[in-house]
């Protein structure tokens, strides 16, 4: 096996999409593949997948005879080097090496392409038309745009031209499907776009003619047979084919056996009771493009082998437009359901303070379906066998709405799988899902552009577009969330010649919820809609409903919260599960528990008014004490010779994390910053100004690995309002020392040499040593190296006499870096081994890195390129582990060089293409810049040696 190869059943799912981007998921995780030269080859191996692909099939496929390489056979081995490694976690994937040429082994189900030929030939092979529909539908939607999109070359060009063919037929053949099954009017528009698109496809002008036919427009389907029959013959000199001539004859006659299927149906059954009992649709309804796909699919999936009814099951937080949705997509399918329609209000949530009882429901049913009243069983459970029985066989659609829970709703299912089934719930019905194979929908707030729509809809074009800076604060205030938006446009409605910027500076100045109220109509009230939902807590989950709408940052992961309501941890979990399950609290696919904007601002509304001030400052204390503790382990394991600050002991019922590595303390660092953010916010408002300090020193080393140099000045500005609070000297020089260096790596150095003045009167040796170092980095930045070696000195004999062997080595190193930059190479080298060598001896990976990087920088401006290559390679390992982005940046950009020096052209752009992403990430314009346009000389060098 080939050092590149990794065996089957390693790594994590793997899924390669070719229609569309060339892209590469893994575990739901974008792989980055890398050039495009990359992602051909890649491509040309998925398109063969389990098939060898020979080198010279690979090289004209991939570079064609215009670009070939001077080494092809070379050129293919890297490439499949890095495409190798880029694969390098993919489960039961390998590429290997035939006689002949590479194989790419991988499950045929992974690869979208030969996914949708394989859905694609089942369809065909079907004699069932729903189930054909289905497959075909599933098929098209792996299509995700333009087949290798970003690629262009012969071969690529000539297969996307084929796939085009491909998709198409499969296209033509759904719509078939769909025209037997009555759809004609939801087909309309897509084929008047694809004849527009594609004029001369007689099949194609054969569906349009006969969906404009049966939508009643005989007259439109004739003219365009004319202008086809004119076109054809002006184009290709021939007449339309003898079945578009026949299908001209029965539109010109009106042939009855152009019907459309569902009006037959509905022909035959007109002499018999048909229940129409839904609701209007909403009057203006826009987006949840995917959710009603989702319900098409769910109703075009007939029952499976034991007889099961199709259910569909839609949840989501009050106001968040289940039942719109639902009504809207069951008007869009009235077809589908000739027998009829049942709708019933179960109350679950609403000002009805008792939902209502399955017996009730059942008999509004039995009235629909036309039952004498008399003849009405008494005994309930003979009244739903009556019920099933009645609509045994029916093509029927039920929609349950606001249901309470399962229980509320298993007596209202019917047995027969032809009917349809569609609940709204604010609760999560697991229990449907598990016992009767409900398709499960959770609707989410709408995306931004789909806010947008509807409220433009509501309001008119002009207007939005007259107050565009107002109407962008009325979607933000309303967060995407229908029932607000339905309630502004309202407002606005409701005062015609009021200006936007009115209403949006009553959103803004009023109490969050206060604005959406309406004292006449609670169901148009966003507080009282969102209030029905604790109807059903417990006292015990409204308190800590309450308290999680107080709780700092965007969001929250167990542990913490665990800390915020005082439990332990299996408790919380239990208690968040009842709330995720009322879906009043989101659980992200990472674990994190979050809440929508507006149900926070109820949730914090609720801690106002049903929880004690002395209860909310207990949890508020747990919680600050949980990050603290938590963070201040974390930047131990970090940077573990830096000397501790003294913390208290955390508060009663708070129980902090305990890491037990770099890599879990640069996870959770990562991952909690937003809401360690928010913790020193929420310290300052609870005037815990010692806490506000501790958090801003605790997480400067976080945010310079990262390069955050802004973030760490937004953190100290409030650690030095602390500060002055404080009254403490100590904590004032290392507020003006850490402000000092921030200002420094900003590139205001007046701003840094005035804290650093500040800082070096002080007499505590520790303290005047890292003055010293920071003094000696803003001279190297303004370019006096030999002052920077100065302080550097300075600062290495007070750090040896205060015996702190992490301030010595990073000394070292720096002092390396100086006499590098000053051309001593010599002593560069010296120097920077000796502190390599402490670094290792410390177990300061870090400052390891950091010594590499200097050695690498050494060698490379002496000529010594292979030996650089050793040492940025390293470093770029090391930096990596602990996480150091900011100075990674600068050791790939160098490493680049390397590669360039070396004559490695591939390599260098690949590299840096990293460096470029990391100072565009950390906001480096300058670096980035320079970068850019050493790349695009790079391409062009590329070029030419192709071109050679």
């Amino acid at each position: 096996m080939s050092s590149g190869e990794k065996p089957a059943g390693e790594g994590a799912a793997v899924e390669f999409r070719v229609l569309g981007e060339v892209a590469v998921h893994v575990a739901g995780r974008l792989v980055e593949v890398g050039y495009a030269q990359l992602r051909t080859t890649l491509a040309v191996l998925v398109v063969e997948a389990n098939q060898t692909v020979s080198i010279d099939q690979l090289v004209d496929r991939v570079w064609g005879a215009r670009q070939l390489p001077r080494r092809p056979r070379a050129a293919v081995q890297h490439s499949l080097t890095l495409v190798r490694k880029a694969l390098a976690a993919a489960g039961g994937v390998t590429i290997t090496w035939r006689s002949s040429g590479y194989r790419l082994s991988v499950d045929p189900a992974a690869v979208d392409l030969h996914r949708f030929r394989q859905l694609v030939a089942d369809a065909r092979g079907t004699g069932d038309d729903d189930a054909a529909a289905a497959l075909f539908e599933q098929a098209l939607r792996l299509w995700r745009g333009v087949p290798f999109s970003g690629l262009d070359n012969p071969w690529v060009t000539d297969l996307r031209s084929s796939l085009g063919v491909e998709w198409r037929a499969a296209r033509l053949d759904l719509t078939d499907i769909q025209l037997r099954r009555g759809q004609h009017a939801a087909l309309l528009a897509g084929l008047a776009e694809q004849t527009g698109q594609h004029p001369l496809d007689e099949r194609l002008a054969g569906q349009y003619l006969l969906a404009l036919y049966r939508s009643g427009r005989q007259a439109q389907a004739l003219e365009h047979y004319h202008r086809l029959r004119h076109l054809l013959a002006d184009e290709l000199g021939t007449d339309p084919g003898p079945s578009l001539q026949r299908l001209h004859q029965q539109i010109v006659t009106a042939d009855s056996a152009l019907t459309a299927p569902a009006a037959v149906a509905t022909a035959a059954i007109r002499s018999r009771p048909v229940p129409r009992q839904l609701p209007a649709p909403p009057r203006v309804f826009t987006g949840r493009t995917t959710e009603l796909a989702y319900l098409d699919t769910a109703l075009h999936e007939h029952a499976d082998s034991a007889g099961t009814v199709v259910i569909s099951t839609l949840t989501g937080a009050g106001g968040i437009g289940k039942t719109a949705l639902a009504l809207h997509w069951a008007h869009r399918h009235l077809r589908g359901f000739p027998d009829g329609q049942l709708f019933v209000d179960l109350h679950g949530f609403s000002p009805v303070d008792t939902p209502l009882t399955p017996a009730v429901a059942i008999r509004g049913f039995l009235d629909a379906l036309g039952v004498d009243p008399a003849g009405i069983p008494p005994d309930p459970q003979a009244q739903v066998g009556l019920y099933r029985s009645l609509v045994a066989d029916k093509r029927l659609l039920i929609v349950l709405d606001n249901a309470a829970d399962a229980a509320q709703i298993d007596s209202l299912l019917p047995g027969s799988p032809t009917c349809t089934v569609i609940v709204t719930s604010r609760r999560h019905l697991t229990s449907v899902a598990v016992r009767h194979g409900a398709h499960q929908l959770k609707l989410d707030v709408l995306a931004d552009n789909e806010a947008r729509q509807l409220l433009t809809s509501r309001l008119g074009v002009d207007r939005m577009r007259a107050e565009p800076v107002a109407a962008g604060e009325l979607l933000a205030r309303c967060a995407g969330f229908p029932l607000a938006l339905a309630i502004v446009a309202a407002r606005i409605h409701a005062a015609p010649d009021q200006s936007l910027s009115i209403l949006a500076a009553d959103l803004r100045d009023a109490a969050r919820l206060g604005a959406f109220e309406d004292e006449d109509d609670p169901a148009a009230s966003l507080r009282a809609v969102l209030s029905w939902s604790l109807r059903a807590l417990t006292e015990e989950q409204v308190h800590l409903f309450g308290l999680l709408g107080i709780a700092p940052g965007p969001d929250i992961a167990l542990p913490a919260a665990a800390s915020l309501l005082g439990l332990a941890v299996n408790q919380a979990e239990r208690a968040l599960r009842g709330l995720n399950q009322a879906n009043l609290l989101d659980r992200g696919p990472d674990g994190r528990y979050s809440m929508h904007d507006l149900i926070r601002a109820h949730a914090a509304d609720t801690a106002h008014q049903r929880v004690s001030k002395e209860a909310r400052t207990a949890a508020l204390r747990r919680v600050v004490d949980f990050y603290l503790h938590t963070a201040f382990g974390a930047e131990q394991l970090l940077l573990p010779l830096l000397p501790p600050i003294g913390l208290r002991q955390p508060a009663d019922g708070c129980h902090p994390l305990v890491l037990t590595d770099q890599a879990a303390a640069l996870a959770w660092f990562t991952a909690e910053y937003p809401t360690l953010h928010a913790v020193q916010d929420l310290a300052a408002a609870q005037e815990w100004a010692a806490d506000v300090w501790r958090l801003a020193w605790i997480l400067t080393t976080f945010l310079y690995r990262h390069g955050r140099f802004q973030d760490a000045l937004a953190i100290w500005r409030a650690g030095e309002a602390a500060a002055r609070q404080l009254d403490d000297p100590v904590v004032r020089t290392r507020t003006h020392q850490l402000l000092g260096a921030i200002f420094a790596e900003l590139g205001r150095h007046a701003e840094a040499m005035e804290h650093l003045n500040l800082a070096v009167r002080s007499g505590d040796t520790p303290a005047q040593a890292y003055t010293h170092h920071t003094l000696g980095w803003l001279s190297s930045l303004r370019g006096d190296h030999r002052q920077a070696l100065g302080h550097a000195t300075e600062a290495l004999r007070r750090y040896r006499a205060a015996g702190m062997p992490a301030g010595e080595v990073r000394e070292l190193t720096v002092m390396s870096w100086y006499y590098a930059l000053l051309g001593d190479h010599a002593r560069a080298q010296v120097q920077s081994e000796e502190a390599l060598a402490m670094a290792r001896r410390h177990h300061c990976v870090e400052d390891e890195g950091l010594s590499r990087s200097v050695l690498g920088y050494v060698a490379f401006h002496t000529g010594r390129f292979s030996a650089a290559l050793g040492h940025f390679e390293q470093a770029d390992t090391l930096l990596h582990d602990v996480g150091n982005t900011y100075y990674r940046a600068i050791v790939l950009d160098y490493l680049g060089r390397t590669h360039l020096a070396l004559d490695d052209i591939a390599a260098s752009h690949h590299t840096w293409t990293l460096a470029l992403q990391l100072y565009q990430e950390q906001h480096r314009t300058a670096e980035a810049d320079d970068l850019r346009k050493r790349l695009g000389m790079l391409t062009w060098q590329r070029v030419g040696a192709a071109a050679r």
